[in-house]
C-alpha cells in the first residue's frame, strides 16, 4: 500500500507558478494496478518521481509498507562512463540483490550484445531504454512505477516488455502512466485522475477514464 499524506508541489519559473499537487491525500491499495490519468503537463511524471523519492515535495510525505521502484525505464541515473554491465551491477548493489543474477537477466533481456560491456555514453536512445527497462524488471518491487515505457524500442522489444510487465503484475502493484487507453485497460483495474493539482482515485477504471475524458472535453 502507498499513502500520499498532504502531498504538495509547485514549480516556479520566471515569475510563474505551476501547481502539481495541492495537499493530496490518497491511498493506493494493495493488489491493484492503477492508471494515472491527466492532461499533458498536469504533473503525472512529477507525481511518480515524488512517489519514487527522486523528487522532494514542498510539503507532505509518501508512506509505503513495501518497496517502490524508480520510474521504470528511467535511465537518467546511469553513469555515462560505466558500461551497461557495470551500471546494472551498481544498481543491484544499491538495492541489495544478487548482482550476478541481475546481470544475467539484464544481458538476456536487453539483448545488447557486445555493447553491454561498452560505456553507457556510447548507447543510442533505444539501447539506453533496453538497459533501463531490463534493470527495472530484474529487481522485484512491491510497486512498479511505469511511465510510458512500453512505447520504447521496436515491435519485438515492446512485445517482450508487455509480457514481462504482465508477469510482474501478478505479484506486484503498479501505477501506470500511458496515453494509450487500450494499454491501460489491458494492464489496470483502477484509476486516478490528476487535474489542477488534485488527485481523484477511482476503484473502477472505466469511471476514471470517463472522468479524464470529461476534463479533456472528450465524448465518452
Amino acid at each position: 500500500m502507498i499513502r500520499l499524506l498532504d502531498l504538495s508541489k509547485t514549480y516556479r519559473m520566471k515569475g510563474r507558478s505551476k501547481v502539481i499537487a495541492r495537499s493530496i491525500n490518497t491511498v493506493f491499495p494493495d493488489r491493484t494496478c492503477v492508471a494515472l490519468l491527466g492532461r499533458n503537463g498536469a504533473g503525472k511524471s512529477s507525481l511518480l518521481r515524488m512517489i519514487a523519492g527522486t523528487m522532494r515535495p514542498d510539503r507532505g510525505a509518501v508512506w509505503s509498507d513495501g518497496s517502490i521502484s524508480w520510474p521504470v525505464g528511467f535511465a537518467g541515473s546511469f553513469h555515462p562512463d560505466l558500461s551497461g554491465a557495470q551500471n546494472a551491477r551498481f544498481v543491484g548493489r544499491i538495492y541489495g540483490v544478487d548482482t550476478d543474477a541481475l546481470l544475467d537477466f539484464v544481458q538476456d533481456f536487453a539483448d545488447l550484445g557486445q555493447h553491454f560491456n561498452l560505456p553507457f555514453r556510447t548507447y543510442s536512445s533505444g539501447m539506453r531504454s533496453r538497459l533501463a527497462f531490463g534493470v527495472s524488471m530484474g529487481i522485484r518491487f512491491g510497486t512498479y512505477l511505469i511511465d510510458e515505457v512500453t512505447s520504447v524500442g521496436d515491435a519485438a522489444f515492446r512485445q517482450k516488455c508487455d509480457e514481462i510487465l504482465h508477469a510482474r503484475m501478478k505479484q506486484s502493484n503498479a501505477i501506470v502512466v500511458s496515453h494509450s487507453m487500450p494499454t491501460l485497460r489491458k494492464m489496470c483495474n483502477a484509476g486516478a485522475v490528476l487535474e489542477d493539482g488534485r488527485l481523484l482515485y477511482y476503484d473502477n477504471l472505466e469511471e476514471a477514464i470517463a472522468s479524464h475524458h470529461r476534463n479533456m472535453g472528450l465524448k465518452e
